[in-house]
């Protein structure tokens, strides 16, 4: 590839750029241990999905449960904290310098968004269009969110890659025809790598060389 080309670099948020999914562990944890105690393991099935698609794949049907469940959601997003993964923040600007152009791409809706961006204003700085659950019909692993971002950016799906953490998410980044990164900040190495085209722990180790060489391959 020529390194002149342009670039494109599409961000997950919870799980990627922000160190958040302990803290939605616990909040779904609790959901699946009083709502589907038979579903151990709830709180990582639906890990990459929007509000909108977990509601109707686990609580179809009884709209009172999850209009309260929504409630519920929302006063927990509004106290949550928002921290940084290690090194992401240098490494999305040194895309940008690099003339990367740059995308967040999450399930979270808008309401969520306004949190985040109260305790991270500079996001508007680091991601050129901000695709959320609200701009969307489909839920990951449909590839619908990143291909969006690319028309956004007006770019095409070769020069495009994911930065995922979920299996939904790496699904859908790679049903999307892009390249994926997936970060084992939620799944372990060994889960991932063979479903990825190059696996990190976190961003402190992530050069834009290597970026590139990833994306010539």
């Amino acid at each position: 590839m020529d390194r002149e080309r342009r670039l494109a670099a599409l961000f997950d948020m919870d799980g990627v750029v922000l160190d958040t999914e302990g803290q939605y562990d616990n909040f779904w944890r609790e959901q699946g241990r009083r709502y589907h105690p038979d579903k151990p393991e709830f709180h990582k099935m639906i890990k990459g999905q929007t509000m909108e698609l977990i509601l109707k794949n686990y609580f179809e049907g009884n709209v009172a449960l999850q209009q309260q469940i929504s409630l519920e959601l929302d006063e927990f997003e509004s106290r949550m904290d928002f921290p940084y993964f290690p090194g992401v923040e240098l490494f999305i600007r040194t895309l940008q310098k690099h003339g990367v152009r740059t995308a967040l791409v999450t399930s979270s809706n808008n309401k969520k968004m306004a949190h985040v961006l109260m305790a991270h204003p500079e996001f508007t700085e680091l991601f050129e269009r901000v695709i959320t659950a609200d701009k969307i019909t489909r839920s990951k692993p449909d590839p619908e969110c990143y291909l969006l971002a690319a028309r956004e950016l007006q770019m095409e799906v070769d020069v495009c890659c994911v930065f995922e953490d979920s299996f939904s998410g790496i699904e859908a980044g790679r049903r999307a025809g892009m390249k994926v990164i997936g970060l084992t900040t939620t799944n372990p190495r060994e889960k991932i790598q063979d479903k990825v085209d190059w696996v990190l722990s976190d961003f402190t180790g992530c050069v834009y060389d290597e970026f590139i060489g990833l994306m010539e391959r």
